[in-house]
C-alpha cells in the first residue's frame, strides 16, 4: 500500500484518468455534493462519503479532484491506496501515512491486543491536525485495504463526529470481503453520502474523446463508444487506440462480450493484442509484473525471469511507451488495475497458479513483506510446504494483534490448504478459535474448536484447544462449560507439565468464578507449588492472584491485599508485560481489594495508573475492564455522575473492540446510579441489558445484577419483589457473596430484606458479617457496616451512630448519608422526633452531593412531614438540559476544549482515560444541543467564564 504524507495527492500516475490533464466529464452531480461536504466539515463537524462504481469508472479520478478542491479550500490531506496483497497486511496504512506526516506517534509496546491503541493512536494524529485545519481523509480501492485500516473506517468516523475530518472511501461495487460489507453498513448508519458513479451518457463521452484527440470524434468512433457500457476508462482505451492505429479491428475492441473477473473479454483482447505488438522482454517483464501486483518490484521480476535488471531496460522502455505501465514512484505499475488483470487473466491457469508459487518463494527468499508472500500463497493454492506454512503463521500472528477477526479468518485459510490430519493445520484453527473468542464472533469460535476435536487430534493438541474453548467460555461468563472443557482436558495421557499446570491454574480461577471456594482452596497446595517454580512470570503472578482471590472471599483482607499488592509489584517489575486476563491482572484486582478495605482513596491512584499503562501499551481487551472498575470505585465513593460516565466508557470501549460480552457489571452500575437519580425508566433499561448479557454465571455478575433489580423494585415501591430478588443470592452465611459487592451496598441488602419481609437474608448477611470480623478485624469500614447492619436489624440507634462515626473516616458518602437516614428515621418514631432532623438534613446534604436525586426528594418529603422546610437539591442534580446541568466533571473540560487541546491532550492534562473525556463530551453536546467542538467554544466564549471553568 502507498502511502502519502498530508500534504501530498493521490499519486497522479495510477489512478483512473488521473493525471492525465483531461477534464472530468459527466459527474457534475458528484461535483456539486463533494463541494457541499466539503463546506459541512469546513463548518467544524465531521462527514463520510463513499464513492462507488465498478472498475474504470472513475472513482480515483474523483478522488483526484477532490483531493485539488480541498487543498485549495486549506484541508491538510491524507491519501492512501491499496493493493490486493494489503488485505493480509498487519499493521494500519492509515497509520503509516499520519506519522509519516511528522515523524511523530506513540509507539505501542508488544501486545497480543493493539486494536485500541491503533485506534488512540489514529484519533490523537487526526485531532492533532484537525488544530491546524479541517483534514480529508482519502482511501482508494478500500475493498483491498488492510483489515486494521477498515477497522479504524469502521470506528473512528463516530467517535470523531464533533472534529472537522471529512473520510472518503472509493470502492468497487462489488466485493466478497464481509469486512468492507460491514464498513459500508457502519457508515450508511452514520449517514455517509453515497456517490455511486454509474455509466457515462454518450455525450459525456464523445466530450472524452474530443479531450483525448483534441477534435470531435469521427461518427465511426463515436458508433464505437456505445459499445463501451459508459465505461470511461475504456472510453479513453478504446480511444487512444483509435489515435494510435487510425482503426480499431473488431477482434482487438474494448467493447462487446461478457464480463470476465470485471474484465471485459473485448478489453482483455485489446490489451492481448497490445501486448503482442511488444517486444518479448517486454512481453515477458508484463506477464511476471501481473503476477507480482499493481505495483511491483521490478528486481524481483527481474530475479523470476533469472534475468540481470540491466538486461531488461529495452523492455521497461517498450511497456512505458506503450502505456501499459508507469515509472512514476520507486516501483513499476501498471497504469489500470485493469490492464494488470487482463494481462493477468491472459495467461494460462495452470502458468499463473505455478508463477504465483514461485513468487512467494522468491519473495519470502529476499525479505519482502509477509502480505504479499501470504496473498500469493493463497493464490497458487495447495499443497504448501513447510516453509511457507511458517511463513503464513507469522502473517497470520502480526495480523492478530490489530485485527483478529480477519487473521482467525486467514488462519482458517491457510488450514484449508492442509490435510485434515495435518498438526500444522491443528495449530492453525487452535488460533483461529482464540482470535474469534477476542471478537463477537463467539460462537462461531466455539464451533470451530467442535468441529477440529472431532477430528481425532494428540492429547497436547486437544488440550490446547479445550483451553482456548475454556477461556472464550469464561471471558462470555459461561464458567460452567469452561469447567467441562478443562476438566476433559486434564484427563487426557501424556500432557506436558507446563500444559497441565496452565489447565489446573485456570480451572482453580473457574473455581473462584463460580464462588466454589472450598474446591479453589483444594487446588491450592500443589498448584502453588508447581506455578512458584514456572519460568514463566505470568504463571507466578498470576497464581498469587489466585491466593489472594481463595483469602478475600474466606474473609482474610488483610492477607489477600498483601498477596493482590506483592503480584502488582511484581508484574510492574516486568519489562515485558505478563499475558493475564481480567480480573487476573494484578493491578486489577488489587482494585477490587482495596475498594472493600479502609485504603478506598488509594484506588483511584491504583485504577488511574493501571488505565494509563493498559493504554500506553495498547492492550486494548482490558479497558473495559479498567472503567468498570473505576465505576464501581466511583459508585462506592458516592460520585454518582462520574460512575456512570465510567460505566458508559466501559461499554463504548467494548463496542468499539467488538468485544463478545459487554460487561454486565457496567450496565448494573448504571442501573443503580439511575436509580438513586430517580430515572426509574432508564434504570429500567440499564437492568434488561445486565440481565441479558450475564451469562450462565450467577457468581461474577449476576450478584451486582440482583442488588440492581432489588434497589429498583424497592424503588417502585414493590417491597416484596424487592426482598425477593436477593433470595438466593445472599443466604449463605460465608461472606463470600457479600464480598462479590462494595461494603456500601451491604446495608441496603439488610434494609430491603427487612421491608420485604425475607428476615432469612437479613440474618444471614448479618451473620456473614460476624464471620468476616471474626476472621480479620482489621478495617473500619467493615466494623461500620457491621454497626450499621446491627442497627438496622434490631432498631438499635446506639449502633447506627456507631456506623456514622465509621463511616466518617471511610470516604464512602452514600453509606454515610444513608446511615443518617436510617438513624433519622429511627429518631422520627420516637419521644423526640426532633432530634431527627439533624441526621435528615446532613443525609439529604450528602444524597445532593452526590447526585442522588431520588434519595434526596425521599428525605426531603421526610423533613416537610417533621415541619421542616428542606431546600431542593443542587442545580447540577435538577437542572435542565443546558449549561447549568453540566457536572463538575464535565465544566473541567471546557476551558481546555477552548485552549485547543485535543480530547488526548485534555485525558493526559487530567489524567484520566480518553475514552473518559470522549464520553464526558458525548454529555455536553447532548445537554447543550451542539454538535461540534466550535460551537462549544462559541457558547463558553460568549458565556465570558471559562478562564476557570465554572458553570
Amino acid at each position: 500500500m502507498r502511502s502519502k504524507a498530508p500534504s501530498g495527492a493521490l499519486d497522479p500516475g495510477r489512478g483512473n484518468q488521473a493525471g492525465t490533464g483531461l477534464r472530468l466529464r459527466g459527474r457534475d452531480r458528484e461535483i456539486a455534493a463533494v463541494r457541499e461536504t466539503l463546506d459541512t466539515v469546513r463548518g467544524g463537524r465531521g462527514a463520510c462519503v463513499v464513492v462507488e462504481g465498478v472498475p474504470g469508472a472513475g472513482k480515483s479520478r474523483l478522488l483526484a479532484e477532490l483531493h485539488e478542491r480541498a487543498q485549495g479550500c486549506g484541508f491538510e490531506v491524507v491519501s492512501i491506496r491499496a493493493d490486493e496483497f494489503d488485505q493480509y497486511a498487519a499493521g494500519a496504512a492509515l497509520q503509516s501515512a499520519l506519522q509519516g506526516s511528522d515523524g511523530s506517534g506513540r509507539a505501542a509496546a508488544a501486545g497480543d491486543d493493539q486494536r485500541l491503541w491503533l485506534l488512540d493512536s489514529i484519533a490523537d494524529a487526526l485531532e492533532d491536525l484537525t488544530q491546524r485545519a479541517p483534514v480529508l481523509v482519502l482511501v482508494d480501492d478500500a475493498q483491498w485495504a488492510d483489515p486494521a485500516t477498515l477497522f479504524v473506517l469502521r470506528t473512528l468516523p463516530g467517535r470523531l463526529a464533533a472534529s472537522p475530518i471529512l473520510w472518503v472511501l472509493a470502492v468497487r461495487s462489488e466485493t466478497e470481503r464481509p469486512i468492507v460489507a460491514r464498513v459500508r453498513e457502519d457508515l450508511e448508519r452514520l449517514g455517509a453520502r453515497w456517490l455511486t458513479l454509474g455509466p457515462l451518457a454518450p455525450r459525456d463521452l464523445e466530450h472524452i474523446a474530443a479531450d483525448v484527440l483534441g477534435e470531435q470524434p469521427s461518427p465511426g468512433l463515436a458508433r464505437m463508444l456505445r459499445g463501451v457500457a459508459g465505461n470511461p476508462f475504456l472510453a479513453i482505451e478504446l480511444v487512444r487506440s483509435y489515435a494510435d492505429t487510425g482503426a480499431v479491428k473488431a477482434e482487438a475492441g474494448v467493447a462487446g462480450g461478457r464480463l470476465y473477473h470485471d474484465i471485459p473479454v473485448g478489453f482483455r483482447l485489446s490489451v492481448a493484442a497490445r501486448v503482442e505488438q511488444l517486444p518479448e522482454d517486454a512481453v515477458r517483464l508484463l506477464q511476471i509484473g501481473s503476477v507480482l501486483g499493481r505495483e511491483f518490484d521490478f528486481g524481483a521480476a527481474a530475479r523470476m525471469l533469472g534475468r540481470q535488471a540491466g538486461s531488461l531496460l529495452p523492455g521497461v522502455e517498450a511497456a512505458l511507451n506503450a502505456g501499459l505501465l508507469s515509472a512514476d514512484g520507486p516501483r513499476l505499475a501498471f497504469r489500470h488495475d485493469l490492464m494488470r488483470q487482463a494481462v493477468h487473466e491472459n495467461l494460462p491457469e495452470a502458468v499463473r497458479t505455478a508463477l504465483h508459487r514461485e513468487a512467494a518463494e522468491s519473495l519470502r527468499a529476499t525479505g519482502a513483506r509477509s502480505a504479499e508472500v501470504a496473498w500469493h500463497v493463497v493464490m497458487a493454492g495447495g499443497p504448501v510446504d513447510d516453509e511457507a506454512v511458517t511463513a503464513l503463521h507469522t502473517a497470520v500472528r502480526d495480523l492478530s494483534s490489530t485485527a483478529p477477526d480477519a487473521a482467525a479468518d486467514f488462519a482458517r485459510r491457510i488450514a484449508g490448504l492442509l490435510p485434515p490430519r495435518d498438526p500444522r493445520r491443528v495449530g492453525l484453527l487452535t488460533d483461529a478459535a482464540e482470535y474469534l473468542g477476542r471478537t463477537r464472533r463467539v460462537h462461531e469460535a466455539l464451533d470451530l474448536v467442535d468441529a477440529a476435536l472431532s477430528d481425532g487430534l494428540e492429547p497436547p493438541q486437544e488440550a490446547n484447544l479445550r483451553l482456548v474453548a475454556a477461556e472464550i467460555h469464561q471471558a462470555a461468563g459461561e464458567d460452567a462449560a469452561a469447567m467441562t472443557h478443562l476438566q476433559r482436558a486434564l484427563d487426557l495421557p501424556a500432557l506436558p507439565s507446563d500444559l497441565r499446570v496452565l489447565l489446573r491454574k485456570t480451572q482453580a480461577t473457574g473455581h473462584v468464578y463460580l464462588g466454589n471456594i472450598t474446591a479453589a482452596e483444594q487446588a491450592d497446595t500443589g498448584l502453588v507449588e508447581a506455578s512458584y517454580r514456572s519460568p514463566d512470570p505470568a504463571v507466578v503472578i498470576s497464581v498469587m492472584v489466585f491466593q489472594s482471590q481463595t483469602f478475600f472471599y474466606r474473609g482474610r483482607l488483610a492477607r489477600a491485599l498483601e498477596l493482590a499488592e506483592g503480584a502488582a509489584e511484581r508484574a510492574s517489575a516486568e519489562t515485558v508485560p505478563p499475558h493475564l486476563r481480567p480480573p487476573r491482572i494484578p493491578a486489577l484486582w488489587l482494585a477490587t481489594v482495596l475498594t472493600t478495605t479502609d485504603r478506598l482513596a488509594d484506588t483511584e491512584r491504583v485504577l488511574r495508573e493501571g488505565q494509563h499503562e493498559a493504554e500506553m501499551l495498547g492492550l486494548g481487551w482490558s479497558l473495559p475492564h479498567w472503567h468498570v472498575r473505576r465505576a464501581c470505585a466511583l459508585l462506592e465513593q458516592g460520585a454518582l455522575d462520574d460512575a456512570a460516565v465510567e460505566a458508559e466508557a466501559s461499554l463504548a470501549v467494548a463496542d468499539e473492540l467488538e468485544i463478545t460480552q459487554q460487561n454486565p457489571q457496567a450496565r448494573s452500575v448504571l442501573a443503580l446510579v439511575e436509580t438513586s437519580r430517580g430515572d426509574l425508566a432508564r434504570a429500567g433499561e440499564h437492568l434488561r441489558a445486565a440481565e441479558a448479557g450475564s451469562g450462565t454465571n450467577a457468581q461474577r455478575y449476576g450478584l451486582w445484577t440482583a442488588l440492581a433489580r432489588a434497589c429498583l423494585a424497592a424503588a417502585e415501591g414493590r417491597h416484596t419483589a424487592a426482598a425477593a430478588a436477593l433470595t438466593g443470592g445472599f443466604e449463605d452465611r460465608e461472606p463470600t457473596s457479600l464480598l462479590a459487592l462494595s461494603p456500601s451496598h451491604w446495608p441496603g441488602i439488610v434494609r430491603i430484606a427487612l421491608r420485604g419481609e425475607a428476615p432469612a437474608v437479613a440474618h444471614a448477611v448479618s451473620d456473614a458479617l460476624r464471620t468476616l470480623t471474626s476472621r480479620d478485624d482489621s478495617q473500619e469500614i467493615i466494623r461500620a457496616v457491621r454497626a450499621h447492619v446491627d442497627g438496622l436489624r434490631h432498631g438499635d440507634p446506639r449502633a447506627l451512630a456507631a456506623a456514622i462515626t465509621g463511616y466518617r473516616s471511610t470516604g464512602r458518602r452514600l453509606a454515610l448519608a444513608a446511615a443518617h437516614e436510617d438513624l433519622g428515621e429511627l429518631m422520627a418514631a420516637s419521644a423526640d422526633p426532633a432530634s431527627a432532623i439533624p441526621h435528615l438534613e446532613e443525609a439529604g446534604r450528602l444524597a445532593s452531593a452526590s447526585g442522588a436525586l431520588r434519595d434526596h426528594e425521599r428525605i426531603r418529603r421526610r423533613l416537610q412531614r417533621l415541619g421542616v422546610r428542606a431546600g431542593a437539591p443542587s442545580q447540577d442534580t435538577i437542572a435542565p438540559p443546558g449549561w447549568g446541568s453540566l457536572t463538575e466533571s464535565e465544566r473541567k473540560l471546557v476551558p481546555l476544549v477552548v485552549d485547543g487541546l485535543t480530547n488526548r491532550a485534555i485525558a493526559d492534562r487530567l489524567y484520566v482515560s480518553v475514552h473518559t473525556v470522549n464520553t464526558h463530551m458525548r454529555h455536553i453536546f447532548t445537554k447543550l444541543g451542539i454538535n461540534t467542538r466550535v460551537e462549544l467554544t462559541r457558547l463558553a466564549v460568549e458565556r465570558g467564564d471559562i478562564a476557570d471553568g465554572a458553570g
